[in-house]
Order: structure tokens, then C-alpha cells, then sequence
């Protein structure tokens, strides 16, 4: 299969197999009017197996979103046909507006304007809480 080389645009690479729908969805990389590539399952001598998505257009990524789905994730920026960038992401500290709180009591349940904001209490097993009520974001 022979996927053409980006001229100017984005490469997210090392997601974990099967994580690349999941971060299509959450990017909105539907809505864009721009080429955008998915692989899966591609072969990795690091990963094993691996997603990539590739974008035909440079523009501004939620870091944190992406972060959030797979920290291990890089993020290449090509310019001109050349990588200018090169971003290695971590788990971000809170996240707003990409899970919703599970507590039926929790106060976004009641007042739905308020947004969805999730802080990292437990790092090495990627653990949140919802701000308000401190219910434990499922999987």
C-alpha cells in the first residue's frame, strides 16, 4: 500500500493499535475538508503494532486530547516536505470536555452548560476525577 508523502500537514504517530478511530472522533478530523489518512494495524519494531493518522493541512491540535488517548503518541509537523517539529506527549493534568462524568448526583449532570473537567489523581495507572464531584472517569 503506497501512501503519499505529506507536503505540508501533520503525522500522528506510535498510537496504539486499534486508539486511531477513537481519536479521529474526538479531533473532529471528520469535519476537516483536507485529506486525512488512517492506518492501522501498521508493523512496528518498537510497538509491535501500531495506528498513524496523517493530516494534509497544518492547524492547531488539542495536545491535551490527544495526550490524553495514548501519551506515548508523537506528533510530527512537516513544512515544505520536512519535519519541523517533532512533539513527544504526556497525560495531560485535567482535561475538559472529552468524557463525561458517570455520577447521575454529580452537579454537571444537573447543570449541563458547566463543562466536563477531569484531573490526573493517579499518574502511573492514568486515573481521573471529575472536578466537581470526584467520580472516577471509566475507561
Amino acid at each position: 500500500m503506497i501512501i503519499d508523502a505529506i507536503k505540508n500537514g501533520i503525522v500522528i504517530d506510535h498510537i496504539a493499535a486499534g486508539k486511531a478511530m477513537e481519536l479521529y472522533k474526538i479531533l473532529g478530523l471528520g469535519e476537516l475538508d483536507c485529506t486525512v489518512a488512517i492506518l492501522k494495524n501498521v508493523v512496528s519494531g518498537k510497538l509491535g503494532r501500531k495506528d498513524i493518522i496523517k493530516i494534509d493541512r497544518v492547524l492547531d491540535l488539542d495536545w491535551d486530547v490527544i495526550g490524553y488517548v495514548d501519551p506515548n503518541i508523537t506528533v510530527n509537523i512537516i513544512i515544505d516536505g520536512r519535519r519541523v517539529e517533532k512533539r513527544q506527549l504526556k497525560l495531560p493534568e485535567t482535561i475538559t470536555n472529552v468524557i463525561r462524568c458517570k455520577n447521575p448526583r454529580c452537579i454537571t449532570s444537573v447543570e449541563q452548560e458547566l463543562p466536563q473537567i477531569f484531573k490526573l489523581t493517579d499518574r502511573e495507572n492514568r486515573v481521573y476525577r471529575c472536578l466537581y464531584c470526584e467520580t472516577q472517569a471509566g475507561k
